[in-house]
């Protein structure tokens, strides 16, 4: 690999423990609007509304409609209202991906320039940005809300690229869906890092991974 200038980082299940994150909200929105339930009952409908989020990547207004539907409802709360209450909560439930920081330092004091692509709403990305402490790292943040284009759009990288003052074949892509994060960059031709979290690789993609890694702080192995 040609030596880089710069790292691009995704946000959800990279930087951020999405899963714990979205576990953590669940539990506490059970507990808020599902307090008649049993305390098994109560754990079932967490898995259910897990499973059913489908790792953030489900229409927002139509998951939250399907659970006004289907939840077991001592009164029936319209998808309106939760969605308001998961817009006033979930940033607070944000949780660091395990070597988070160590890797982000490493990245830093080795000289790299930092940047971060991310999908999702500007005030609920931002929210989660702020709570994790991470905004210090980042010459340029990319929120798709924000920009008006979504990964993996190549324009949303190109942006970034040009924010953070390098080019693709001088950047390096580091994400979690092989789609949104390692097929997109390669596409606008940067090198990518697939940290493996709970997507499965899709073989049909024309683009691979650089490397693969479990762990962020393999990445430090890597760079």
């Amino acid at each position: 690999m040609k030596e880089k200038q710069a790292l691009l980082f995704d946000l959800d299940n990279t930087l951020m423990d999405r899963d714990h994150t979205f576990r953590s909200f669940s539990t506490q929105f059970v507990k808020d609007l599902l307090g008649h339930l049993s305390a098994e009952e109560a754990q079932r409908v967490v898995e259910d509304m897990i499973v059913r989020d489908a790792d953030g990547y489900r229409d927002k207004d139509g998951f939250f409609a399907e659970l006004s539907e289907v939840l077991p409802w001592k009164t029936q709360v319209v998808a309106a209202d939760i969605r308001a209450y998961y817009d006033e909560t979930y940033t607070s439930h944000g949780a660091l991906m395990k070597y988070a920081v160590e890797t982000l330092d490493y990245c830093r004091d080795r000289g790299y320039i930092l940047g971060l692509v991310t999908n999702g709403k500007k005030h609920l990305q931002n929210g989660k940005i702020d709570l994790l402490g991470l905004r210090g790292y980042f010459k340029a943040i990319v929120i798709s809300g924000e920009a008006g284009i979504s990964k993996p759009d190549p324009d949303i990288y190109r942006l970034a690229l040009e924010r953070l003052g390098s080019t693709a074949e001088n950047t390096l892509f580091i994400g979690d869906h092989p789609v949104n994060d390692i097929w997109g960059a390669g596409k606008v031709g940067m090198e990518t890092v697939w940290l493996k979290r709970n997507h499965p690789w899709d073989n049909n993609l024309d683009v691979h991974p650089w490397k693969t890694i479990d762990e962020l702080d393999e990445l430090k192995n890597l760079i």
